[in-house]
C-alpha cells in the first residue's frame, strides 16, 4: 500500500496558506467549506461565483480557489478543463494546480515537467511544495533514486522535513535498504499526530523487510486498536501490513480476516478497491479460501461493496475452474451500476471471454468499458485488447486500425502496438504501410529481433498468398540475418514454394530442407519440414514404404501438431493402397476419435469403413455398416455414397430387402446424381440376382436399367453400364434379339463424337455381342462386332484381333 495519499492531502492542507489575502468576503464565504473539510460545497459556491460577471483580477481569485477545491475533491478532470483557459496557463499557481490534478489521474509524466518548471525559482511560494509533488513523480514512474535526490533537499526543511523524511523512509523500504530506513526513523522527531501514526506504519514495514513478521504484526494491530487521528490512508496501510505479514509467515487465512472485518464494516471506503485486491492476493495464497464473505457481500445491497464482490468473487470461481458461475457474476456486472471502478473488472470479462474464444462478445464488453470514461492507463489497456481481438477474429483493417493509433500516442504499448500494426498490414497486403511502420521501428532501434520477425512474417505471409516476391522477400530476410533464431523456418518456406512451383522441384525443395536441418533449426521448423518431407517424398514417386516410414515418425515425434491428422490420413490412404486394409483401418478410425469435429473425420470413417470391408468375414461387414452408419450421422457430402455401401454389405449379407430401402432411401433424398445413379444400379442389380428365383424380377430389372439408360446425356459410363445388364436381363428372359439390340446400341454409342471414349463396358457388350452371333451361326455379323471392336484401340484389341482371325479361318470369310 502507497502512502502517496497522504502526501497529497498534506499538501493540500500546507498549501492553504497560500490563500490570496486580499480577497473578499464573498469569496471568502464561497472559500469556507474548504477548510472545514466539505471542498464539494466550496466547488458549487466558487463555481457559481465564477459564472458571474467579475473583474479580470478577482475572476483569477476565484479561479485559484476553485482550481484547489476540485483537486481536493477529487474532481481532477473538472481542474484541467478550468485551467485549460489561456488567461491561467502560464500564472505560476495554475502550472501547480495543473501538475497536482494530472497526478490525480495518473498522468505523471505530463504532471512532471510543471513541477520541475516551478523548482527552478527558490522564492516561489510553490516551491517546497513542487519539490515534493515532483519526487511523488518521480516515485510513481519507478525513478526511486532521483525521488530521493528531491526529497532529500527537503529533509531539514522547517515545514516540509517530517513529510520528505517519512516520505524517503517509505522509498528506502521499496528499495529493501533498511539500514537508511532505519537512520530516518530514528533521526524523525514527528509532532503531529498523523505523522506519528505513520512512523508506526512504517516502522512495521520495515519490520517485514528484516523478515520479523510478528513484530510487524504486533506494531500494525496496535495502531488499529487506536486509530484516533489517523489518517485514513495509514490505516489501510496498516491493514496491508498485517496481511503482508501473515503472507510472509505463510498463514494468509489469519491475515484475511483483518480486511474481511473492515470491508464488512465499511462496505462504501474509497479504498475498497485496493481492499479487495489485497484480498485477492491472500485468497490466492490459500490453499483452499473460503468464498462464504464474497458470497455474503454478493447477496447484500450495499454498495460499491457489492460490485467488488461480484468481480472478485468471478476471479475465485475462474480459478477454481467453474467458469459459467464466474460468466453468472461477471454478466452481472454488466448490467449493475455503471461506474468507471468497474472498468477493470470488465477488461477482465473480456480477456475471460476471448480465453473461451467468444471474440465478437469480448470485443462487446470492451465497448461498454470504453464508456465508463475509465482513467487514461485502463482506456490505454482496454484499447490495445481490442485492438488484439480484433486481429484474433481476423477483422485486420480494425485491428491494425487500433494498434496504428496506439503506436502513436503515449501508451506504454506504442513499440508493440507499432509491431502489431506492421503485422496487421501484412495480413491486408498493404506492403507500402508495412514498409513505413517497419522503417519506424528501424528507426526506434532497440532489439533487432522483433524487427527480424516481421521480416520473416513478411516472407511467410507472401508464400501463404501465392505472391511472387515471397521468395526475393525470404532469400533476403536470410542474407539481412544470418544469424536469427528462425532462419531455418525462412529455408523451410522456401523448400514449400520449390515444391508447390509448376512443374515441382523435388531436387531444390530437398536442398532447403537440409539448409533447414543445418540451420539449428527451431521446433515449427522441424516439424514443417518433416510434414514436407512426406509430400516431397510422396509426389517424387519414392519408394512407399519410406513414405510410411517418414509418416509413422511424425506422427511419433508431432503427435500434438495440427498437421497430424492430414498425415495420419495420407498413412492410411497408402496402407489401403497397398491392401494392407487392418492398418488402413486402424489410422482411419484414430482421426475419427482423435478428432472428432475435423473436416477430416467424415472421410477418415468412410474409408475406414471401406477398409473393414475388404477383410470380407461377416463381423468386418457388420462393423463396416456401423462405420458407414457414423458417416452418414455426420450429415456430409459422403452420407449417400455411406448408404450406397452399406446397401452393397447387405447384399453381400444375403439381404437384398434391406438393401432395396437403403437404395430407395438415397433416391428419395436430395443426394447428388452421382449417388442416385449408384443407387438405381444397386436397385437393378439386385432385381438381377432375384431373377434366379424369381423370372418376373428380371422385368423389374429392365424396367430400372432404362431407367438410368434412359438420359443420353448421362455420364457414359453409367449408361452402358444400365445397357448391357438390360441385355444380360434380356439374354436371361430369351430374348436373343432384343439382348443383340441393346449389346449393339453401346457399340453404337461408342462412334459417336460427342461422347468421350468408355471401353470397359463397351467392350463386354461387343464381346457378349458376338458371342450371340456364334451362337447362332452369324459368322459375318460377329465378324463385324470383332472387328470394330479391334478397331477400338483399347486394352482388348488384340483379343478382338484374335478372335476375328480365327472365326475368319475357320469359316473362310476372308475378303478381297
Amino acid at each position: 500500500m502507497s502512502l502517496r495519499k497522504i502526501g497529497l492531502s498534506f499538501l493540500l492542507g500546507t498549501l492553504a496558506q497560500f490563500a490570496r489575502a486580499d480577497i473578499s468576503a464573498e469569496i471568502a464565504e464561497a472559500s469556507a467549506p474548504l477548510t472545514q473539510g466539505v471542498p464539494e460545497v466550496a466547488v458549487a459556491r466558487l463555481q457559481a461565483l465564477l459564472n458571474k460577471n467579475l473583474p479580470e483580477t478577482e475572476w483569477r481569485v476565484v479561479a485559484e480557489k476553485l482550481a484547489e477545491a476540485q483537486v481536493v475533491a477529487r474532481e481532477p478532470e473538472d481542474t484541467l478543463v478550468l485551467l485549460a483557459d489561456p488567461r491561467l496557463r502560464e500564472l505560476p499557481w495554475a502550472k501547480f494546480w495543473r501538475a497536482q490534478a494530472l497526478a490525480g489521474v495518473n498522468r505523471w509524466a505530463d504532471a512532471l515537467p510543471l513541477y520541475e518548471e516551478l523548482t527552478t525559482d527558490r522564492a516561489s511560494p510553490f516551491f517546497e511544495a513542487a519539490l515534493f509533488g515532483a519526487a511523488e513523480t518521480l516515485r510513481a514512474i519507478g525513478k526511486r533514486q532521483e525521488a530521493l535526490r528531491k526529497l532529500n533537499l527537503l529533509l531539514h526543511d522547517k515545514k516540509w522535513g517530517n513529510r520528505a523524511q517519512l516520505r524517503a523512509v517509505e522509498l528506502y523500504i521499496e528499495m529493501g535498504d533498511a539500514s537508511n530506513a532505519q537512520r530516518l526513523l530514528a533521526e524523525m522527531r514527528p509532532t503531529l499526530v498523523a505523522e506519528r501514526r505513520e512512523r508506526r506504519v512504517l516502522r512495521g514495514r520495515l519490520e517485514l523487510i528484516l523478515q520479523r513478521p510478528e513484530r510487524a504484526i504486533g506494531m500494525f494491530q496496535a495502531l488499529l486498536k487506536r486509530p484516533e487521528e489517523a489518517p485514513h490512508s495509514t490505516l489501510i496501510a496498516a491493514l496491508f501490513g498485517i496481511a503482508d505479514a501473515h503472507l510472509q509467515l505463510k498463514t494468509p487465512e489469519a491475515g484475511d480476516d483483518f480486511i474481511e472485518r473492515f470491508i464488512d464494516r465499511h462496505p462504501a471506503d474509497p479504498d475498497l478497491s485496493l481492499l479487495f485486491a489485497k484480498l485477492d492476493e491472500l485468497y490466492r495464497a490459500e490453499h483452499k479460501p473460503s468464498r462464504s464473505e464474497l458470497e455474503k457481500w454478493v447477496r447484500r445491497p450495499e454498495q460499491p461493496r457489492r460490485t467488488f464482490a461480484r468481480w472478485y468473487l468471478a476471479r475465485l470461481e475462474t480459478r477454481a475452474g467453474r467458469r459459467e458461475r464466474a460468466r453468472e457474476l461477471f454478466s452481472d456486472l454488466r448490467t449493475g451500476t455503471k461506474s468507471p471502478t468497474i472498468a477493470p473488472a470488465l477488461l477482465e470479462f473480456a480477456q475471460f471471454e476471448v480465453d473461451d474464444g467468444h471474440l465478437d462478445e469480448a470485443i462487446a464488453i470492451l465497448d461498454e468499458a470504453r464508456l465508463l470514461h475509465p482513467e487514461p492507463t485502463l482506456l490505454a489497456r482496454i484499447n490495445f485488447l481490442s485492438a488484439q481481438v480484433n486481429y484474433l477474429a481476423k477483422r485486420f483493417d480494425t485491428a491494425t486500425a487500433g494498434f496504428e493509433q496506439i503506436a502513436h500516442s503515449n501508451s506504454p504499448w506504442t513499440k508493440i502496438a507499432l509491431f502489431n500494426a506492421s503485422s496487421g498490414w501484412l495480413q491486408l497486403g498493404n506492403h507500402a504501410r508495412f514498409a513505413a511502420d517497419y522503417s519506424q521501428l528501424e528507426k526506434q532501434g532497440g532489439d533487432e529481433e522483433p524487427r527480424a520477425n516481421l521480416r520473416l512474417e513478411e516472407g511467410l505471409m507472401q508464400a501463404a498468398k501465392g505472391d511472387k516476391r515471397a521468395a526475393a522477400s525470404l532469400q533476403q530476410f536470410i542474407r539481412d540475418f544470418p544469424k536469427n533464431a528462425r532462419l531455418s523456418e525462412a529455408w523451410v518456406s522456401l523448400a514449400e514454394l520449390a515444391f508447390h512451383s509448376s512443374p515441382p522441384r523435388f531436387d531444390e525443395a530437398r536442398k532447403n530442407l537440409a539448409r533447414a536441418a543445418e540451420s539449428r533449426p527451431t521446433a515449427a521448423a522441424v516439424e514443417r519440414a518433416d510434414y514436407l518431407t512426406i509430400w516431397v517424398e510422396e509426389s517424387a514417386r519414392g519408394n512407399e514404404m519410406q513414405v510410411i516410414d517418414l509418416a509413422k515418425r511424425f506422427l511419433e515425434q508431432h503427435g500434438g501438431s495440427p498437421f497430424a491428422s492430414e498425415v495420419r490420413m495420407k498413412l492410411a490412404e497408402l496402407y489401403y493402397r497397398r491392401q494392407d486394409f487392418a492398418n488402413a483401418q486402424t489410422q482411419f478410425e484414430i482421426i475419427a476419435q482423435q478428432n472428432p469435429d475435423d473436416s477430416l473425420v467424415e472421410r477418415a470413417l468412410f474409408f475406414a469403413a471401406e477398409s473393414t470391408m475388404s477383410s470380407m468375414g461377416e463381423h468386418s461387414l457388420a462393423q463396416a455398416i456401423v462405420l458407414f452408419d457414423q458417416v452418414v450421422q455426420k450429415n456430409g457430402p459422403l452420407r449417400w455414397a455411406a448408404r450406397n455401401e452399406q446397401a452393397v454389405i447387405e447384399r453381400k449379407l444375403g439381404k437384398p430387402k434391406d438393401a432395396l430401402a437403403l437404395y430407395d432411401e438415397v433416391l428419395k433424398s436430395d443426394a447428388g446424381l452421382s449417388d442416385k445413379r449408384e443407387a438405381l444400379c444397386g436397385k437393378g442389380d439386385i432385381f438381377f440376382e432375384a431373377g434366379t428365383t424369381d423370372p418376373n424380377s428380371y422385368q423389374r430389372a429392365i424396367e430400372t436399367y432404362d431407367q438410368l439408360a434412359s438420359d443420353k446425356k448421362e455420364p457414359i459410363d453409367w449408361r452402358n453400364q444400365a445397357l448391357f445388364k438390360k441385355g444380360l436381363c434380356l439374354e436371361k428372359k430369351s430374348d436373343r434379339a432384343g439382348a443383340l439390340a441393346t449389346f449393339y446400341e453401346i457399340l453404337e454409342d461408342e462412334g459417336r463424337p460427342d461422347q468421350r471414349r468408355e471401353l470397359f463396358w463397351y467392350y463386354k457388350a461387343g464381346f457378349n455381342a458376338g458371342r450371340l452371333l456364334e451362337e447362332d451361326s452369324k459368322w459375318e455379323s460377329a465378324a463385324a462386332i470383332y472387328d470394330k471392336l479391334a478397331a477400338a484401340g483399347g486394352g482388348r484389341s488384340e483379343e478382338a484381333k484374335a478372335r476375328l482371325n480365327n472365326l475368319r479361318l475357320e469359316h473362310f470369310l476372308w475378303t478381297d
